[in-house]
């Protein structure tokens, strides 16, 4: 096990292709059947890869599930790119909500659930989908940096948190819709705290 807790698995080509072949299988699952559908019998099955090879390369069937989901979703949130720094992170909410509003925003939440009891699996979810997320969205704040509308000063991750925290509390208590309509709202009223004008 790594410093940042990703299990080191059996490298060279044979393992490589293993590695893949059971990521795919379980990108297939998911999409499917969501996280339950993802069991390690149903990806060794899926896959034709053993259930003691798929433990030497994961800790966990959530571990699994949460480096599939990530590499599924890379690139599925392209940037918006309006030349007006508010507007881009406007639509990039509107965009979250609607992912999470999504079936596979539905994946999102279970993944999220699960690694509460699998601490073993979070590593994988921070690195293959939450540590994208966040670097597209450090762009985007970045360009408002450099444009002169937002402060330089102002930490990355309380930008994160405050634009798609609520929105994750949303997907997982199901209190308030992700319409998009709702998301503009908030990324408004939270733009107007962080995007105040400069002195």
């Amino acid at each position: 096990m790594g410093e940042d807790g990703i299990l080191s698995h059996p490298t060279g080509p044979r393992s490589d292709r293993i590695h893949a072949q059971v990521l795919a299988a379980t990108q297939e699952l998911l999409d499917e059947g969501g996280l339950p559908a993802a069991t390690v019998d149903a990806i060794a099955q899926r896959s034709g890869v053993s259930k003691a090879t798929i433990y030497k390369h994961w800790p966990s069937r959530t571990a699994v599930a949460a480096k599939a989901f990530g590499l599924m979703m890379a690139g599925e949130l392209p940037l918006p790119d309006t030349g007006n720094s508010r507007e881009d992170l406007v639509e990039q909410v509107r965009h979250v909500s609607g992912f999470y509003a999504s079936r596979r925003g539905e994946v999102f939440a279970q993944l999220l659930a699960a690694c509460v009891d699998d601490p073993s699996a979070a590593p994988y979810f921070r690195e293959y989908f939450l540590a994208g997320r966040r670097e597209a969205i450090a762009t985007l704040w970045q360009r408002a940096v450099d444009r002169g509308d937002a402060s330089p000063g102002t930490d990355i991750d309380d930008v994160i948190d405050i634009l798609f925290g609520p929105l994750v509390f949303r997907r997982l208590t199901g209190h308030y819709d992700l319409t998009d309509e709702r998301a503009e709202k908030l990324a408004r009223t939270a733009l107007d705290g962080l995007m105040r004008p400069l002195a």
